[in-house]
């Protein structure tokens, strides 16, 4: 698990074992699940990251925790009460397995907005996305 520290070249596959983990949460959440997308560093072709897939999670209602804590549950995350971030809810693999974020949003927030401009705008900029990786 120490790798997952380290800023590794962009590897291919970090899409793939996005696809999987987000077929595994539309299972798991259904309805509850208004939208689930890649994030973060690993989700910008060629950009190099640490190597820890980040996924957004957008709910209809985030303050209806109990409608997806289980569910996040179930599939193997952990929630996460003590985050302070009041713009989302945040869930973390279970100790031993790979490191996984899961951000929990608002469909339609700010915060659920902002996470994928800045996404799609690394992914269409590319000398901005050298300049962030740097």
């Amino acid at each position: 698990m120490e790798n997952q520290w380290r800023i590794a070249p962009y590897d291919p596959a970090w899409r793939h074992l996005f696809s999987e983990l987000g077929m595994k949460l539309r299972e798991a959440l259904g309805e509850a699940a208004v939208r689930i997308d890649h994030l973060g560093s690993t989700s910008i072709p060629g950009m190099d990251a640490k190597p820890i897939i980040d996924v957004q999670v957008s709910v209809a209602a985030l303050q209806d925790v109990a409608r997806y804590r289980d569910k996040m549950e179930s599939v193997g995350f952990m929630f996460r009460e003590d985050n302070p971030d009041l713009t989302k809810r945040y869930f973390r693999e279970v100790p031993g397995t790979r490191r996984t974020h899961i951000h929990v949003r608002q469909a339609g927030s700010w915060s659920e907005q902002l996470t994928l401009l800045f996404r799609d705008y690394l992914r269409e900029h590319p000398q901005d996305c050298r300049l962030y990786a740097a």
